[in-house]
């Protein structure tokens, strides 16, 4: 639950100005996680969020800046320590298998470190998929093929061709 609610924290701070913990607190009771605001405090804490401006004369949460890389690694290796259970492949596709619960906690650290190749990276529950370009395709503007056609199909749903 703790990794769950922690992900969905750091996503919340990702995608939304907020200002308070009160404000986190009621995204999260939303969410159907039931917190107090020592809980929050303490996430706030462990996943090192900071009030930075928000540019309008107030402050909003942000994520850490200045990650040095070499942090970075420790936290996704203890991080792939509680949680990962194994891993495995399927052609591009990276297959990580956590405990239950832990897959978003794994993802995020995933995410952060922004590694080249990585597509996308897919969360539930206790499973990550990361969709990875292969070296072949790594100077195609777009695929080749069926994946070809779905790719211009879905330009043409986003750019209203």
């Amino acid at each position: 639950m703790k990794s769950r609610r922690q992900a969905y924290l750091l996503q919340l701070i990702k995608t939304h100005e907020i200002e308070t913990q009160e404000e986190l607190m009621s995204y999260l009771h939303e969410a159907g996680f039931a917190v107090t605001q020592a809980t929050v405090s303490r996430d706030i804490k462990e996943l090192r969020l900071a009030k930075v401006p928000d540019g309008k004369g107030g402050y909003k949460y942000a994520l850490p800046q200045g990650t040095v890389k070499g942090d970075l690694n420790r936290r996704a290796q203890r991080v792939f320590e509680d949680y990962v259970r194994d891993i495995d492949f399927s052609g591009n596709i990276l297959v990580v298998k956590t405990y239950p619960g832990g897959a978003n906690a794994v993802a995020a650290v995933l995410d952060e470190l922004e590694w080249d190749g990585v597509v996308a990276s897919l969360a539930g529950d206790d499973v990550i998929l990361l969709v990875v370009r292969d070296e072949a395709e790594k100077n195609l503007a777009r695929p080749k093929g069926i994946a070809g056609k779905l790719y211009q199909r879905l330009e043409d749903l986003l750019f209203g061709r």
